[in-house]
């Protein structure tokens, strides 16, 4: 549908274009995206884009400024007035920054909120309640090497005796090649901030000194590509031409970063990427952004843009003997969906991404004809003193999820919990405690 004037008035320095569209401001940007390179650089104009494209406009471009890692996404409308929408992308914490001294109306985050920033901006309102934390896609962080290394797999605590420099050479690993040669982002990176949090400051570590910085992800990734001793860290869009390893957390299996183990959040090194609207904003292109990124339409635009969509599919999962028999027979004949409930930290309450997924597997529940008797929820926990403890929590947790789509009239077939078997996470710390705590959704 073009964009058509019906009326046409001054509100509060917007011109309303019509009932359905979207108000256009007379002056400036219709929105102003601060944050995240990792989405900034692609995903979030590809969204941008596509919710001009609902909204009717034409000629939709993009112009970049003279300034590195900023871009303008434009289009027009049937009038010929252009429509502005303005994203930055030099690192997470400069979103949060830019909220609090109102030079953007969103956030883009490849990192959750932190604490301290959260108390810095509640005079804009709870910005981790449902409306204002928006989970938009799923991403993984890759370790990366020069292709011709032979190394196929690493754990989470050579990671960190990697990067933080105690670990110096190939040789150390069983690998070749000398001295090893350090990659990362810069420190207003949220790759880095979710490298640091899963990797390093949970062994007490930091990034050793000797490691080459950079503020694109582009760069850093054809940088290790082109070194035969290199070795970096990157979201999974931009592995490129370089060569990811498999990673184990603790008693986890090593993983690679496969879109599945992604999409379930189990791959060690997983995170999400978020938007972060005030609640009170009186933006409307922010909210709509957001809610176009959550469509369907917004979900294909991060599958296309090289991240994980949220959109939920069934997968079959091959039973091997580290699993229980229980979960062997049911992944013989059972598919599982590609999501995973996840719980609010120290609560049974679950998550923001969670409610919004609760919404998605209905969906499919309901278009596959699957509301009676053939789905079967399994709940899992962290390591506790009690073996029994345990296998009661990670049922209640299942039961959980049991009741919100009891209430939305699905017929459950079975709930079962694991307790701690097959963790997907280290138990020692709390971020891995609570990557534990989950619920998969089966599906007959």
């Amino acid at each position: 549908m073009t964009l058509r004037v019906l009326c046409v008035f001054l509100l509060s320095g917007w011109l309303s274009v019509s009932a359905a569209a979207l108000p256009i401001p007379e002056n400036g940007p219709a929105l102003r995206i601060q944050g995240s390179n990792t989405i900034g650089a692609e995903l979030g104009p590809a969204l941008v884009e596509g919710l001009l494209q609902e909204q009717g406009l034409l000629k939709i471009h993009r112009e970049t400024p003279d300034t590195a890692n900023e871009q303008r996404i434009v289009g027009e409308t049937a009038q010929g007035q252009r429509v502005v929408i303005e994203v930055a992308a030099h690192g997470s914490s400069t979103g949060f920054t830019a909220l609090k001294n109102a030079s953007a109306d969103l956030a883009a985050s490849s990192r959750e909120i932190k604490d301290s920033e959260l108390l810095a901006l509640q005079a804009l309102g709870d910005l981790k309640s449902p409306a204002a934390e928006q989970v938009i896609a799923i991403d993984g962080l890759a370790i990366i090497l020069n292709p011709a290394n032979p190394l196929e797999q690493l754990n989470t605590e050579q990671l960190a005796r990697i990067f933080a420099g105690e670990v110096k050479t190939w040789e150390e690993l069983g690998s070749r090649g000398g001295a090893i040669h350090l990659y990362a982002r810069d420190d207003q990176s949220g790759t880095y901030d979710t490298f640091k949090e899963l990797v390093l400051s949970r062994r007490g570590k930091s990034l050793s000194s000797a490691a080459k910085r950079f503020e694109s992800s582009e760069q850093l990734s054809d940088a290790v590509s082109a070194d035969p001793q290199g070795i970096g860290f990157i979201g999974l869009p931009y592995v490129r031409q370089a060569k990811a390893v498999a990673i184990a957390d603790g008693a986890s299996q090593a993983m690679l970063p496969l879109n599945s183990l992604i999409a379930t959040e189990d791959y060690p090194l997983s995170r999400r990427l978020f938007f972060y609207l005030p609640p009170d904003s009186r933006n409307p292109w922010a909210q709509a952004l957001a809610t176009f990124a959550q469509s369907p339409q917004g979900q294909a635009i991060v599958a296309t843009s090289g991240f994980v969509s949220q959109t939920v599919q069934a997968m079959s999962v091959a039973p091997n003997a580290l699993m229980p028999e229980g979960y062997q027979s049911l992944s013989r004949h059972a598919q599982r969906l590609t999501v995973n409930f996840r719980f609010a930290e120290g609560s049974a309450s679950l998550d923001n991404k969670a409610r919004q997924d609760l919404a998605r597997v209905l969906d499919y529940i309901k278009r596959h004809g699957k509301t009676e008797r053939a789905v079967t929820l399994v709940g899992f926990g962290d390591l506790k003193d009690d073996p029994a403890r345990a296998d009661l929590l990670s049922k209640l947790r299942a039961m959980a999820v049991r009741r919100e789509l009891v209430k939305n009239g699905v017929v459950m077939r079975e709930v079962r919990g694991f307790g701690a078997l097959m963790p997907v996470a280290t138990n020692s710390a709390d971020e891995g405690r609570i990557k534990n705590r989950r619920v998969e959704v089966w599906v007959y």
